[in-house]
């Protein structure tokens, strides 16, 4: 919106020439979703608990001091963050950008799925929302449907890291692979949100480095010197990321151990589709297999564990996901925590260090 009004008048107003580059945008981005976060924090977070008297339904296999501490906070945090990441991006992005509505359609479809899960659960008093094979089958086809209407305005293909400017063709099934790292994305976040403040550094992180890789990719200076594919308009998306980090770095202040709030399933399907997506968009999924490594490793600690029982009867970890096992192990909630922290970090820069050893 911003862009918009202001932008025109930077040949009259030598000021108003900031709105033109996208660092400032993502900068006021970042600042204005983490003020409207910080801000509406406290009364939201207090409205929550007047509503939910039980707070979140906590799993009854879930570790007993885990249920203990975690009983009766309340969730739906992602609500929060949601509100901070959309106003801020309607106000600082380049409104005609296709990009930004294609991972804002993502970001608000899986939310309200999110939203609907978590009601579901709070009205019955109940871990089970919704059923998971109907959950699966509407991300899928959201995903599918957005892979389907970014794949007008980009070359389809897969572009592998640390290989210069190649970009594998997969044919018919661009479309069937993108869904999957969106819907895949979405549901590992989804499974790293377990522990105070677990889900959403991470995800400010991968945020960050994909903020990033927008802006280089969407410049064309900067995608031929790194020798990477580029894709005009995808620059865009840094304003975007820049609003994920702010809103995200807002909720944190009151996730911290220990959580006032939790995200939900509507703050984690959300900000994990708008990773998928944003990666589908710049042509780096695989990257975020690295960046995002974190949550692959959760995503398979439960397959891992989910298949050894089948099949052979024996768990391999002593609880998935992977934070809930250290935490059968003895070790303190924020220690889980941070390490898993630095370990989002660590890959993230080795991410990122893709960009350059080509």
């Amino acid at each position: 919106m911003f862009y918009e009004f202001l932008e025109p008048l930077a040949d009259q107003y030598g000021f108003f020439n900031l709105f033109r580059y996208l660092t400032f945008r993502t900068g006021g981005a970042l600042m204005t979703a983490l003020v409207i976060s910080m801000v509406l924090g406290g009364p939201f977070i207090r409205m929550l608990k007047t509503r939910q008297k039980k707070g979140q339904p906590i799993r009854d296999d879930g570790p007993k001091g885990h249920i203990l501490q975690k009983q009766g906070t309340p969730t739906m945090g992602g609500f929060l963050i949601l509100i901070a990441l959309v106003t801020s991006t309607l106000l600082w992005v380049d409104l005609s950008n296709t990009f930004v509505w294609a991972a804002l359609s993502v970001t608000l479809s899986f939310g309200l799925i999110g939203f609907i899960d978590d009601y579901k659960k709070i009205t019955r008093s109940s871990s089970k929302g919704i059923p998971g094979k109907l959950k699966f089958t509407i991300e899928a086809l959201i995903a599918s449907a957005v892979a389907y209407w970014v794949y007008q305005s980009i070359d389809p293909g897969l572009s592998v890291p640390f290989l210069k400017d190649v970009l594998i063709n997969l044919g018919w099934f661009t479309i069937p692979f993108a869904a999957f790292v969106i819907v895949g994305t979405s549901n590992a976040v989804n499974l790293t949100d377990g522990l105070d403040g677990l889900a959403i550094m991470p995800v400010i992180i991968a945020a960050s480095a994909f903020g990033l890789i927008a802006y280089l990719v969407g410049n064309a200076v900067y995608s031929d010197y790194l020798q990477i594919i580029q894709v005009p308009g995808a620059g865009e998306l840094a304003v975007f990321t820049g609003a994920i980090i702010g809103a995200g770095l807002g909720f944190l202040w009151f996730n911290a151990p220990p959580a006032m709030v939790f995200m939900g399933d509507t703050g984690s399907l959300s900000l994990g589709g708008a990773l998928g997506t944003v990666s589908v968009i710049v042509k780096h999924e695989l990257v975020l297999a690295i960046i995002g490594g974190l949550f692959v490793l959760e995503a398979v600690s439960v397959i891992v564990q989910v298949a050894s029982f089948k099949l052979t009867g024996k768990r391999i970890f002593r609880m998935a996901p992977l934070h809930h096992h250290f935490e059968e192990k003895g070790w303190a909630e924020p220690t889980i925590v941070i390490r898993f922290w630095i370990i989002a970090l660590i890959l993230a820069l080795i991410g990122l260090s893709s960009l350059k050893l080509r």
